[in-house]
């Protein structure tokens, strides 16, 4: 830039200033050197002689005239106070930095101290027991020394009276010394310190050496213990532990390793030395098993699987830990003879109104408290003949037997059964002639009728309790209640609540939501919440206990019904129930029963010969059989059902249970009966969807039953071939309900969406839960919005209400049915 144009150039003339030359680079290769002027900050500092002659000015600011341009004296001032401030703080910062880094190095040093001090007096203590452990054994050598001394001749040479030095033994401080520098050498070679070997320094745990795993406390402590010991001169090996091995002809390793109270790696290990590459899980052979407890130095005592069982055999209590328990009474009789109605009465509850037709086909167990605070449990059994063996379960495990007569009816076939169930049970027996409030009742003839099976009543100078009652009045409860507590307390019922549990399964199901549940009686001990235990062919843990009131329970003690949710399988209907101390133990159990089962199922199968093939072969040439798939809701009905089925048939035909089981239909089901030709009788329960879709596709025929004689008269009529009219449903539609309201004057109204086909308001209705039939009857009102109309198509809302009955839920499905009577012909 030249002088010309009017404009000064670049930089402070008479300053310092350093030239220099800069490099640039532009694209395509181009470069330009550039030459640069630095300088340096010019510092003013005013001067005092300029600062008078300003006048009245502060002499702080400096020469106005070299102020930069519009900065006054208030602004300058300002400025210069904030500088003097900036410079306070930076001073004081640097001070404050330079405190706590003094306080840190402190710190640092007070640490190292401590711990080079705790170091040194471990150390100290350390050679202090080595120098004691010397110090003895020196003494100890010495009086060896002294005493062979004095056995020498005594004309032996006097010894000197200095022999450490003259023998050469170096003293008690040359041998410290010596010690501490073979100490130090070992250190200097980088020898392994085992002194120092667990010890946790500041510098490991900051950085977590050793891989990031530290020794634990006890560790160390037991190492010490051991070094200590070996300093004293004492014995570090423990003594080997010799115990009795039970051993079954099957063991699996890790409860080998178990029972001989070794590690697994060790037990796996002495497998593998000895040629067999298991694992902790495999199961091993008694020999081989031998072979290891032996290597081991245990002892081996051979067990069989029946043994398994040995840990849930009864054990007498001892009388004075015997408490009294409530009776256990158990109400039978003929079918339709006021049995549930009885206990309906006495419950003041109403339980005979749920049942399908008004009768019982469950055992229902129920708790009852008098009005004088006396507790007493009922099991009521069901009438029909089809239900014998509920009956004889229920005779196994009463106390007493209440049987119910009605005095319109007299004794009956049940009544009979009843009686002979109860003298086979040895339990005694009360008469309660019921129905007594009915115009033809005459409890005379039934006394009479009586005496033909060998039960005297006291009315005809017998022993036997008779007791007049009406479940419709309540006449007669009282003295029936009386004579019952009169029974019991003439029993002297005693049990022990303080012991492991032992009960009756009086009914199995398997829930849909629940799993497999299992009402067992208490007969002895207390069965607690998280309880271990093994019934027939199955096993568990005591996950809920409910009573029979619905309600959860933390223990149930001796006589006390309640339903039991934690099995691994559905249990046989009269299993016994035991509580067991481990999970390994109830599993052995059962499965030792269900291999023991298998195996008699087994031989009765296998034990025929070839004459009696030949002979059932053309035997079976004349007869026709009908297959069945039976399925019901709990295990009672499903084996009274294949009892009553057994029973049907002749020379010419018969009924073959293919399959019996509980629970909803499935498609195993399905495809079972299409393999045998065989139609599927549902029981309580229903076909779930997939079920119902390859029914309908393999064209199975599904039939299903509320009352166990309508569908015993059904496979009998057509097993006999004599078929009259029947009574065939047609499904004509779902509906899902979604809410359940409660309107004035009608009751619970159930809000419905219709998922399939339609809803009839003159067809019959069946209430479903979880795939169970819970309700059938009739439709109260059907309405559409506020109108009522006749029917509802699929996809639209509705209100149902059902005619006396309102327990539903949201979630339950309606299943909407007419029926219609057709001729049956034979093919």
């Amino acid at each position: 830039m030249s002088d010309s144009d009017g404009k000064k150039t670049l930089g402070l003339r008479g300053a310092s200033s350093r030239p220099g030359n800069v490099k640039q680079s532009f694209s395509h290769g181009r470069t330009k050197n550039v030459v640069v002027e630095t300088k340096r900050k010019r510092v003013v500092v005013p001067k005092p002689a300029g600062a008078k002659a300003g006048g009245g000015s502060n002499p702080s600011l400096g020469d106005p005239s070299k102020r930069p341009a519009g900065i006054t004296n208030s602004e300058m001032e300002r400025r210069l106070k904030a500088v003097q401030a900036a410079r306070a703080r930076e001073a004081e910062e640097a001070e404050a930095r330079a405190a706590e880094e003094k306080a840190r190095a402190e710190d640092r040093e007070r640490r190292r101290a401590e711990i080079e001090a705790k170091e040194a007096e471990e150390r100290e203590r350390e050679e202090s027991l080595k120098a004691k452990a010397e110090e003895d054994e020196r003494r100890k050598k010495e009086a060896e020394a002294a005493a062979a001394a004095a056995a020498a001749p005594a004309a032996a040479p006097a010894a000197p009276r200095s022999p450490n030095i003259k023998s050469g033994a170096p003293t008690p401080a040359a041998r410290k010394k010596e010690g501490d520098r073979e100490e130090t050498n070992k250190r200097n070679k980088g020898g392994d310190d085992s002194r120092r070997s667990g010890k946790l320094t500041l510098n490991q745990a900051l950085s977590g050496g050793e891989g990031g795993r530290q020794r634990s406390m006890a560790q160390m402590k037991r190492k010490q213990e051991r070094q200590r010991q070996k300093a004293m001169g004492g014995s570090v090996e423990r003594e080997k532990v010799v115990r009795n091995v039970n051993l079954p002809p099957a063991i699996v390793v890790s409860e080998l390793a178990n029972r001989m109270a070794e590690r697994v790696g060790a037990v796996v290990k002495a497998l593998m030395t000895n040629g067999m590459m298991v694992t902790q899980n495999e199961t091993i052979d008694a020999d081989t098993a031998e072979l290891i407890i032996e290597e081991f130095g245990h002892k081996v005592v051979r067990v069989s699987d029946a043994d398994v069982e040995d840990v849930i055999k009864e054990a007498e209590d001892d009388p004075k830990d015997l408490v009294s328990r409530p009776p256990v009474i158990t109400i039978m009789g003929h079918v339709d003879h006021g049995k549930t109605s009885l206990l309906d009465a006495i419950r003041k509850a109403k339980v005979q109104s749920g049942e399908a037709g008004g009768i019982t086909q469950h055992i229902g167990a129920y708790q009852v408290t008098t009005d004088n605070g006396q507790v007493l449990s009922f099991l009521d059994t069901p009438g029909h003949a089809a239900f014998t063996s509920m009956r004889s379960r229920g005779a196994q495990v009463t106390d007493i037997v209440v049987l119910v007569v009605a005095a319109d009816d007299a004794v009956m076939p049940q009544t009979i059964e009843a009686i002979n169930h109860a003298k086979a049970a040895k339990v005694p027996m009360i008469v309660a002639i019921n129905k007594i409030d009915k115009y033809e009742a005459n409890p005379d003839k039934v006394r009479t009728d009586l005496l033909q099976h060998e039960v005297i009543v006291e009315k005809m100078s017998g022993e036997t309790q008779d007791v007049e009652v009406s479940a419709t009045t309540g006449q007669g409860l009282d003295e029936l209640l009386e004579a019952i507590a009169l029974q019991a307390e003439l029993l002297e019922l005693k049990a022990n609540p303080n012991r492991a549990a032992v009960g009756a399964v009086i009914e199995a199901q398997l829930d849909v939501g629940r799993g497999p549940v299992a009402t067992v009686l208490v007969q002895n001990g207390t069965l607690r919440q998280g309880d271990i235990f093994v019934v027939g062919e199955q096993y568990g843990k005591v996950r809920a206990l409910i009573n029979d009131q619905g309600e959860r329970v933390k223990e149930a003690g001796p006589s006390v019904p309640v339903e039991v949710l934690g099995l691994n399988g559905t249990p046989g209907a009269g299993d016994v129930l035991n509580v067991t101390d481990t999970e390994a133990q109830a599993r052995e159990i059962a499965e030792y029963r269900e291999k023991a089962a298998k195996d008699k199922r087994a031989a009765a199968g296998a034990a025929t010969t070839l004459e009696q093939l030949m002979a059932n072969a053309k035997v079976n040439e004349t007869i026709s059989e009908l297959p069945l798939l039976i399925k019901a809701d709990v295990q009672g009905s499903a084996e009274a059902i294949v009892q009553a089925m057994e029973k049907i048939g002749n020379d010419e035909v018969r009924v073959r249970v293919l399959h019996s089981g509980v629970g909803a239909i499935t498609d195993t089901d399905v495809g079972l009966a299409e393999a045998s030709n065989a139609p599927i009788i549902g029981f309580n329960v229903r076909a779930n969807a997939s079920a119902r879709a390859s029914a309908n596709q393999k064209g199975v025929e599904i039939r299903y039953y509320s009352v166990i004689y309508d569908m015993v008269d059904d496979v009998k009529a057509a097993a006999s071939g004599l078929l009259s009219n029947e009574i065939r449903e047609h499904f004509i539609g779902y509906a899902s309900i979604k809410e359940v309201f409660k309107v004035t004057g009608v009751g619970k109204v159930a809000g419905c969406l219709v998922t399939e086909g339609k809803a009839s308001r003159a067809a019959g209705v069946r209430l479903l839960r979880d795939d169970v039939v819970i309700h059938e009857g009739t439709l109260k009102t059907l309405k559409r919005f506020k109108d009522e109309v006749a029917e509802v198509p699929s996809g639209q809302e509705c209100g149902m209400a059902f005619e006396n009955y309102e327990d539903i839920r949201p979630g339950d499905v309606i299943e909407i049915f007419t029926r219609e009577e057709v001729v049956r012909t034979l093919d």
